[in-house]
C-alpha cells in the first residue's frame, strides 16, 4: 500500500531542486504528480491501495500579505523571505478568477482516476483545532481531503481493523427501531414482522468517512507539513496486513515510517530532501513496535 501526503501547490519552498508545488499553472502540478503516482500504480501489489492526503489553494486577489510584500509596499514584506521561489509561482490562471478556490484535491482525484485508478472514497479530516484565518468573506476551512484509491476493482481493505465502538445510546435506539412486535409491508406488499434485536449486543460499526483528528503532531525543525500519527493509523492498518510493505514517495518527517514500524510494517520512504531524512530515521528508530 501507498499513504503519502504531497506538497501543496504554492504553499511554500522546501529549497530543493526538482520540488513539487512551485509550478506555474495548477495544471503543470496536477501533471508532475499524475508522473508520481504512475509510478506508485508500477510498482504497487496488485490488491494496493493508495491513500493521498491533499490540500487546496486559492487564487490570488492582488491584496493579499505577501502579493504586497512582493510589490515592497506591505506592512508585512519582512515576514516573507525574499529568495522563495514561492514568489515565482502566479495567483492568477486562465480560467480561474481571482479569489477562486481552485479544486486541486478533486483534479487530482480525477486524473487518477483517468489514469486507470478506482477512487473509492472521499475521506474528509476534520481538525478540530483549526488554525484561524484572516479571511472574512467565507467560512474558515476545517478540512482536508483524504483519497482512497485502489489499483484494481478487488482489493485489501481490513474494515474489521479500523471498526469503531458502538455507543450505548446508538445500541438502545436500534433496540427500539427493530422491536419484535413490529410489523411492515414488505416486498410484493406481503406484511412481515420484524426480527427480534432486544438482545442487540454488537458492540462496533464500520468506520465513517469523517475522521476527526487533531493537528497536534510530533515536531520536527525545519518541517512545516506533517500530518499526525492518528490520521494515517487507520489507513494503514486497513490497507495492509502485518508483515507487508508501506510506500510513501514524499516521507517529510517520516510519520509513515513511524506508524508502519509501531504496527509491524515494514516502509519504503522517499524524500528529495536529505535532511528531512536523517531526521525521520533518528524519529524512527526511538520507535517501539507494539505488533511484532
Amino acid at each position: 500500500m501507498c499513504v503519502t501526503s504531497p506538497p501543496y501547490y504554492g504553499l511554500r519552498d522546501y529549497g530543493e531542486q526538482g520540488q513539487i508545488g512551485i509550478e506555474q499553472t495548477p495544471d503543470e502540478y496536477i501533471a508532475r504528480l499524475v508522473a508520481v503516482f504512475d509510478e506508485v500504480y508500477r510498482v504497487l501489489a496488485k490488491d494496493g491501495t493508495l491513500w493521498l492526503n491533499i490540500g487546496d489553494s486559492f487564487a490570488g486577489s492582488g491584496k493579499g500579505p505577501m502579493s504586497l510584500a512582493v510589490a515592497g509596499n506591505g506592512k508585512n514584506r519582512e515576514l516573507y523571505q525574499k529568495d522563495s521561489r514561492i514568489y515565482d509561482v502566479p495567483k492568477k490562471w486562465e480560467g480561474i478568477k481571482p479569489k477562486d478556490l481552485i479544486g486541486i484535491p478533486w483534479m487530482l482525484a480525477f486524473a487518477l482516476r483517468a489514469r486507470g485508478w478506482y477512487l473509492r472514497s472521499d475521506i474528509i479530516w476534520y481538525k478540530k483545532n483549526c488554525l484561524p484565518e484572516s479571511a472574512k468573506d467565507r467560512p474558515t476551512k476545517t478540512y482536508e481531503h483524504i483519497f482512497l484509491l485502489a489499483k484494481s476493482r478487488q482489493y485489501y481493505f481490513d474494515y474489521r481493523a479500523i471498526q469503531e465502538p458502538i455507543k450505548e445510546v446508538s445500541k438502545e435506539r436500534y433496540k427500539r427501531g427493530r422491536s419484535a412486535n413490529s410489523k411492515y409491508v414488505g416486498h410484493q406488499g406481503i406484511t412481515q414482522v420484524r426480527e427480534d434485536f432486544s438482545d442487540f449486543d454488537q458492540q462496533y460499526r464500520r468506520k465513517r468517512d469523517v475522521w476527526e483528528v487533531s493537528t497536534n503532531t510530533y515536531k520536527m525543525d525545519e518541517h512545516f507539513a506533517m500530518f499526525p500519527e492518528r490520521l494515517i493509523e487507520p489507513c494503514i492498518l486497513a490497507g495492509s496486513k502485518v508483515g507487508g510493505v508501506v510506500l510513501d514517495p514524499f516521507f517529510g518527517s517520516g510519520t509513515t515510517g513511524a506508524v508502519a514500524k509501531r504496527f509491524g510494517r515494514d516502509f519504503i520512504g522517499i524524500d528529495l530532501n536529505a535532511r528531512y531524512l536523517e531526521k525521520a530515521k533518528e524519529r524512527i528508530d526511538k520507535v517501539i513496535p507494539e505488533i511484532a
